[in-house]
């Protein structure tokens, strides 16, 4: 029984869809052959028409267009590195007709150039330039019989190589990464660490650590991973040209820890230095995962025994002198403490 109701209903869904479809199809052959439908398809027509014409006659004048021409240096030599990018390019302003330059902007007639290493105007002070007038020939040669160079830029085209004079050098960020306020950031990975730069000799000594381009994240509440590009030098290749940074963050407390021994320093021989008390409780603002492995030892507080001799009085001052990293805002409980000073038997 139910097998029949669903067939009884297939069947008359079907026959609703045909019958709509066949009354649509006639309204529109009715509307087709009516004479309304033939005025509009005859307006259209000729709006068409004008459309095509004022077209042929807008791209048949003539104008200047600004192209951009990549340059490729090619067959380098295995022991020469250039050291500026291998791909340059030029601004040109060419002048045809409109039909020319749809073909350089949306066709495949978009001009390049492929400039030989051993074509290059070379010197042996590790610099180089393609003359201006070699540019506008291999430029004109790629253009067609009907285009006009008007203008280029830049004029001549310089670049530096070197025999492979390298050294590695650290990687570091620029910019701002900044956690919200319940966070700081921890520790700052990089992979890789540290890159190769090729340069000539006087660049490589002034080069002691190469950036990434300027970084802004602000209020960062999780390991956030980035990847950099890293900064261009002028004369100087970067391998490789990226990085991965990881930003490590951890949740802020305020904490302290107890039993920071006191250490006397500058001490004379044969002398001792007691305070009292002995040991110092420290205050300071860390991250949850830094604290956990903190011990009282990572701390140095000290009593300067020179300070005493030229500022004596009955209490001795005392200072923090190292902080395990990871650190801020540490103080001390208390900066004075009553002391002694014992001959060593």
């Amino acid at each position: 029984m139910d097998r029949g109701n669903t067939y009884h209903e297939r069947n008359d869904g079907r026959t609703g869809v045909r019958s709509s479809f066949l009354a649509f199809y006639s309204a529109l052959r009715r509307w087709l052959h009516s004479r309304a439908s033939s005025e509009l398809l005859t307006v259209c027509f000729f709006v068409l028409l004008s459309g095509a014409f004022w077209l042929m006659l807008t791209l048949d004048r003539s104008y200047e267009q600004e192209l951009r021409v990549p340059v490729r240096i090619t067959d380098v030599p295995s022991n020469v590195v250039l050291t500026c990018s291998e791909t340059d390019t030029l601004s040109v302003t060419v002048s045809d007709n409109g039909f020319a330059l749809w073909t350089y902007i949306y066709g495949d007639r978009r001009p390049s150039i492929e400039l030989p290493y051993a074509s290059l105007d070379g010197s042996s002070a590790g610099s180089g330039r393609v003359a201006t007038t070699d540019l506008r020939r291999q430029v004109t040669q790629r253009l067609m019989a009907t285009t006009r160079l008007t203008s280029m830029k830049p004029e001549q085209l310089i670049f530096s190589y070197n025999y492979g004079e390298r050294k590695r050098v650290p990687v570091r960020y620029s910019g701002r990464v900044m956690p919200d306020e319940l966070r700081f950031i921890s520790a700052v990975s990089y992979r890789p660490d540290s890159v190769t730069v090729y340069a000539a000799p006087r660049r490589l000594d002034s080069i002691q650590a190469v950036y990434t381009e300027p970084l802004n994240y602000v209020g960062v509440s999780d390991t956030l991973h980035i990847r950099a590009t890293l900064q261009q030098l002028p004369e100087v290749k970067v391998v490789p040209a990226q990085v991965e940074l990881t930003f490590a963050t951890d949740v802020l407390t305020e904490e302290s820890i107890d039993g920071v021994p006191i250490r006397g320093v500058n001490m004379p021989e044969g002398k001792r230095l007691r305070t009292f008390p002995a040991r110092v409780s420290v205050r300071f603002v860390t991250g949850l995962s830094v604290y956990r492995n903190l011990r009282p030892t990572d701390f140095v507080v000290v009593a300067d025994y020179n300070e005493l001799q030229a500022n004596p009085s009955e209490k001795c001052r005392i200072s923090l002198r190292r902080v395990p990293k990871g650190i801020s805002r540490p103080t001390l409980d208390f900066n004075e403490v009553d002391y002694l000073i014992e001959e060593d038997d």
